[in-house]
């Protein structure tokens, strides 16, 4: 799946690299006051859409990052939220929730050292 995604890429990328030579551009790269041309031309302006595409892509991948931490932020408010209004509208349940909550408690707690344990070896 992740190769076939990777070829994608690599395949739209030549192509927008195809379309970027042969289109018809109103920029032109001059050097010692001659118009780039040829060869270099081709290889000044595929750099550039390369090194683009490069910066735009890990833009991308620090965004990702950035949404998702401000999701879990968001998600656990909204978490937080929900059990305050639980508590209010069922008061009843809160003697049912204690011991329930420390049952919770005491079966992470043992869990949490089976992985400890495990690491170790």
């Amino acid at each position: 799946m992740v190769k076939t995604i990777a070829v994608a890429l690599v395949i739209a990328l030549l192509g927008l690299l195809a379309w970027v030579v042969f289109q018809a551009s109103d920029i032109s790269i001059i050097v010692n006051g001659q118009k780039l041309a040829g060869p270099a031309k081709l290889a000044a302006e595929g750099w550039g859409l390369l090194v683009a595409v490069v910066a735009l892509s890990c833009a991308a991948i620090l965004l990702v990052f950035v949404f998702a931490g401000i999701a879990l932020v968001v998600l656990g408010a909204l978490l937080l939220a929900g059990l305050v209004a639980a508590g209010l509208a069922f008061p009843f349940l809160l003697p049912l929730l204690i011991p329930l909550f420390i049952v919770w408690i005491f079966v992470a707690a043992v869990r949490g050292r089976g992985k400890t344990r495990d690491e170790k070896s």
